[in-house]
């Protein structure tokens, strides 16, 4: 098993399986007031992770959307579990959409204690975002041990890690 792998797997043990899992996630606004320029905007949300990716229920109007539509670049930290990365945030659409009969499934029951009270399915607005995970590292006991993850290239990368 490589590196990689070696990670990946501790990833699905740590974050998949139908887990509720609290992240930070920045965006990138540009702020008017600021003159144009751009300026990170961090929020916390519950994702549900699979495969490399991290799910989240969400409104196609929300600010989060409509910066991710006009700059996909994200960045995340798990909270509390000592994993950052970086991404790309891609909106799947309404979650009543047929392609999204399956992932819609698991998202209800990963998100049952609270689903129904957040999400208004009957809305085209409630959406899924997938944050495609292309670069992170995963900490294991306090730098006992560090897993630096291209996603992309299904490799780990050096000791800079996430840049």
């Amino acid at each position: 098993m490589t590196l990689f792998e070696e990670g990946f797997k501790l990833l699905e043990e740590k974050f998949g399986n139908g887990k509720d899992n609290l992240i930070s996630l920045a965006t990138v606004s540009i702020n008017p007031q600021g003159g144009g320029n751009p300026q990170p905007v961090v929020r916390e949300v519950d994702a549900h992770y699979e495969d490399g990716v991290f799910y989240v229920m969400t409104n196609t109007q929300s600010y989060k959307m409509q910066q991710i539509a006009k700059n996909p670049q994200i960045a995340f930290a798990v909270s509390g579990q000592w994993f950052t990365g970086v991404g790309t945030g891609e909106n799947l659409g309404w979650v009543m959409k047929s392609e999204n009969a399956e992932l819609r499934t698991k998202l209800r029951k990963t998100f049952a204690a609270w689903y129904d009270m957040a999400n208004n399915e009957k809305d085209e607005n409630c959406c899924i975002l997938a944050i495609r995970i292309t670069k992170g590292t995963l900490n294991i006991n306090h730098w006992e041990k560090l897993y630096h993850m291209d996603f992309v290239n299904k490799t780990t990368m050096d000791s800079s890690g996430v840049l």
